[in-house]
């Protein structure tokens, strides 16, 4: 298996812009709880660049190994069982964290794998992504309320259970749905199942790690390994600017949860959900 590079005609700097745009909102998205996924589909009504469709949905998708990769760099130690740093029982403790990740990924893939292009047929819609912001941004706000008053019994790995870890991997099949966001629905699960919200959040950044480049590398060979230069090109301008941006953005969440709940994303969400069923409802009615 090899990837085929085919000669064409190089970019202006008007499509490289966008491109760099789409790779900034990947970087801030993909970590905060408010979709990557939605917010790159409704860029594209906006910021259309000059690819196939076919490309497009592709990219939107593989963009976020750029993401991904931010974490892998910002938790090498921790995540790697074999640094010659740790001591034995921390590179078992590292192990565990592993194979909690892996059973937890299972659900979204197996599911993903059988339904991917049903889903890309019917669910990557924009009114989809609206509801789902909506949805979701009341379900943060009620959640946290909920907690308001109760103190999570799972403040570290140690204390995360396979039990939880495959409950939160059920969550994040929600998230196979475009507006839900992968990190908002693992992220919720675990706040549910009563995580800390640091721990939560950690967890669904490691739960990240395989099932982008699970999904990636699906979206990858369904697309066929055959790029030009400027599709080569634009993936990975696109995935560089997604990996600068989401080290800025995995610090300040993490910074931002020690002191502060998910509702304010909450309402970010419901309020960007109602102005896009607003502007779809306009647009469809003068076109």
């Amino acid at each position: 298996m090899f990837i085929e590079i085919r000669k064409d005609s190089t970019m202006n700097i008007i499509e490289i812009l966008k491109v760099i745009v789409l790779g900034i909102i990947e970087g801030i998205t993909e970590w905060l709880p408010i979709s990557s996924t939605g917010h790159l589909i409704l860029a594209d009504e906006f910021i259309q660049l000059n690819m196939s469709e076919a490309f497009m949905e592709m990219f939107n998708v593989v963009i976020q190994l750029g993401a991904i990769m931010a974490v892998v760099v910002l938790y090498f130690h921790k995540l790697n069982p074999f640094s010659p740093k740790k001591r034995w029982k921390e590179k078992m403790d590292t192990m565990q964290i592993w194979f909690k990740v892996i059973v937890a990924v299972l659900p979204s893939a197996v599911i993903g794998l059988l339904f991917d292009d049903w889903l890309d047929e019917h669910l990557y819609r924009p009114i989809v992504v609206a509801l789902m912001l909506i949805i979701y941004g009341i379900l943060f706000i009620v959640v946290e309320n909920r907690n308001k008053k109760r103190r999570p019994h799972t403040r570290d790995f140690d204390q995360l259970s396979y039990g939880m870890a495959i409950g939160i991997g059920m969550f994040q099949l929600l998230a196979l749905i475009p507006g839900t966001s992968r990190s908002g629905a693992t992220i919720l699960g675990g706040i549910l199942l009563g995580c800390s919200r640091y721990i939560a959040a950690e967890f669904s950044f490691f739960l990240g790690i395989p099932t982008m480049f699970g999904a990636s590398l699906l979206k990858i060979v369904k697309f066929g390994l055959h790029f030009s230069q400027t599709e080569l090109f634009v993936l990975i301008l696109g995935m560089a600017v997604s990996f600068l941006v989401s080290i800025l953005a995995i610090k300040f969440l993490l910074n931002y949860i020690k002191n502060n709940d998910f509702k304010a994303f909450g309402v970010y969400r419901i309020i960007l959900g109602i102005l896009v069923i607003l502007y779809f409802t306009v647009t469809e009615y003068f076109a």
